[in-house]
């Protein structure tokens, strides 16, 4: 029987030393020892304490190698030399790979812990024992907390990128939570060895490597804090605006451009139950095209406010979004993730050429949103209308709807019923929301999931009146609408109501009296026997005065044939 050994890792330690015993090769074996090693270099003293490494190497037929311990003993019991004829064969031994001292395991040595070779991210597999990589920290999400079978649990992920424009995530779940996120900072290289490689989920998971990093008990994330130039800081592939238009949803794309308006923060309820902040703003590039990049989370208090507080001084700052993700709901828009990073008023080469052309007459430039809009592509131009317009120009009344821009002011809203009960069901990365019902059970249930739930969702069906110079008009606000108008969600909304709580009359007395842009959809429909015309609110803005002056001034223009 044949037997073969593998070596993965050798390390010398006596680099030279007699030989013990008195090692021969068989006649039939296709190998010999090399003629610097004598037979009379084998005997040594007994009672020697040298140890060696060497190994003897023969083969038992034409293509298999052997590689044997090292023979000891008396020399009367070895096996008789070959001839000299026979081939050489030195064996080597290569010295064992060694990182920096900074990058060293400092644990207990533990079955096979020599220190890993730093490999490329590019490099991993699932099929390695042991890897390490050295990389950059580019982004790092919040702590998410979840509740499946197994019960609760606490996750985070964070980005890496090596020299080599590898990147790839990290993910750790409960007690290495809590051994790492302080540890783990954006910006700085760590060196990371150990774990598991899984396959990506590329629906969640934008980054270039076809795996995903689970960090184990065994792991170890060590700082190098010498490094500071060899990996570079953040990599970004920017998509002009108009190119959005083009994504398909849940793209992850990295957008650039000069924020011209930022809506004021607000409280959303979660599909989970919990609630976050939620923030709207708009960028403007030189493609001729706008798009609303929605914050949430932290970023509404930390990126947004301060985006906020530029806007309002009449400083419009240029803002790079690294992986923002596409919703093409009503239009296309852009909003963060647990992976996004916000960067504002960098110094990318691309930031500077926005910030030259938004100086030198981009400020001025119009710009056709690509955000919340149903109409096609040919009739996005959008038409500014005024109140009694809707109802003198039979909008409506066709085929199909119209889409009109009001400038108007808000001036009553109807409390008896302004949000439904919604399934909470969430279907692929939609959430239901159909109306609900309590069944006999207790529950909710959902005649179009056709299942039943302990808890149900509450999403705004706003009926209000608008008034401009020339006269008011009914609109219905449904979920995203709703929450612009009033600044909370409706689920806050209607507990503040049923808690009889003061926040319920001065929520609403907020949103009255307000001058906004009301992006409406005028369709005639049926209600019973009779037909009217409905007009849906589907985008809210607030004046900008220099937009508007600006677009004022355009209409004079284009009225008067003169500038």
């Amino acid at each position: 029987m044949v037997r073969a050994m593998v070596i993965l890792n050798m390390e010398v330690l006596v680099p030279e030393c007699e030989i013990i015993g008195n090692p021969v090769l068989p006649p039939e074996s296709g190998v010999s020892i090399s003629n610097s090693m004598r037979a009379d270099q084998f005997n040594s003293a007994p009672g020697s304490t040298a140890r060696s490494t060497l190994t003897t190497v023969t083969r038992s037929n034409e293509n298999t190698p052997v590689i044997q311990r090292p023979m000891t003993g008396n020399p009367s019991n070895m096996i008789p030399r070959p001839s000299d004829n026979a081939q050489v064969f030195q064996p080597t031994v290569q010295p064992s790979y060694r990182p920096a001292p900074n990058y060293r395991n400092h644990g207990t040595i533990m079955k096979n812990d020599a220190p890993a070779r730093i490999i490329p991210i590019s490099a991993l597999n699932p099929y390695q024992g042991r890897w390490a990589i050295k990389a950059r920290v580019t982004a790092k999400g919040e702590i998410r907390r979840y509740h499946n079978t197994k019960g609760d649990g606490k996750v985070f992920s964070f980005d890496l990128l090596d020299s080599d424009g590898g990147e790839i995530r990290a993910t750790c779940f409960n007690a290495l939570v809590d051994r790492f996120y302080e540890a783990v900072e954006i910006g700085k290289v760590y060196v990371v060895s150990r774990g598991s490689l899984k396959p990506a989920k590329k629906d969640y998971n934008h980054l270039n490597s076809e795996w995903e990093i689970f960090l184990e008990s065994q792991s170890t994330i060590e700082l190098c804090p010498d490094e500071n130039s060899s990996i570079p800081a953040m990599r970004f592939t920017f998509t002009s605006i108009d190119k959005i238009e083009d994504s398909e949803n849940n793209a992850i794309v990295d957008v650039i451009g000069v924020v011209t308006s930022v809506n004021p923060s607000a409280t959303i309820q979660r599909k989970n139950g919990m609630e976050t902040q939620k923030r709207t703003i708009t960028l403007k590039d030189m493609s001729g095209r706008s798009v609303e990049v929605t914050m949430w989370g932290d970023f509404c208090n930390r990126e947004g406010l301060q985006l906020q507080e530029m806007v309002e001084r009449g400083a419009f700052p240029v803002l790079a979004v690294k992986a923002g993700r596409v919703n093409d709901y009503s239009g296309k828009s852009v909003g963060t993730i647990s992976s996004s990073q916000l960067l504002i008023n960098s110094d990318l080469a691309e930031a500077h050429n926005l910030r030259q052309w938004f100086d030198c007459g981009g400020r001025d430039a119009s710009s056709q949103s690509i955000s919340r809009d149903f109409t096609p592509a040919a009739s996005r131009n959008e038409i500014r209308k005024t109140v009694a317009q809707i109802k003198d120009d039979g909008l409506g009344m066709g085929d199909k709807p119209d889409w009109v821009t009001v400038k108007a002011t808000v001036v009553f809203f109807k409390t008896d019923s302004f949000c439904y009960t919604a399934c909470p069901n969430v279907i692929g990365d939609r959430q239901c929301s159909k109306k609900v019902t309590k069944s006999d059970s207790g529950n909710w249930l959902c005649d179009k999931c056709n299942q039943e739930f302990t808890e149900c969702d509450y999403r705004y069906l706003l009926q209000l009146q608008i008034q401009d110079h020339t006269g008011t008009a009914w609109a219905t606000a449904f979920q995203e609408p709703g929450e612009e108008l009033l600044g909370c969600s409706a689920r806050e909304l209607y507990m503040f109501k049923e808690n009889e709580d003061p926040r319920y009359t001065d929520v609403l007395l907020q949103g009255l009296y307000r001058q906004y842009l009301l992006r409406l959809k005028v369709k005639e429909e049926t209600y019973g026997d009779e037909r009217r015309v409905k007009n849906t609110v589907f985008k809210v803005e607030r004046i900008d005065p220099s937009a508007e002056s600006k677009f004022l001034l355009d209409h004079i223009s284009r009225l008067t044939g003169s500038y």
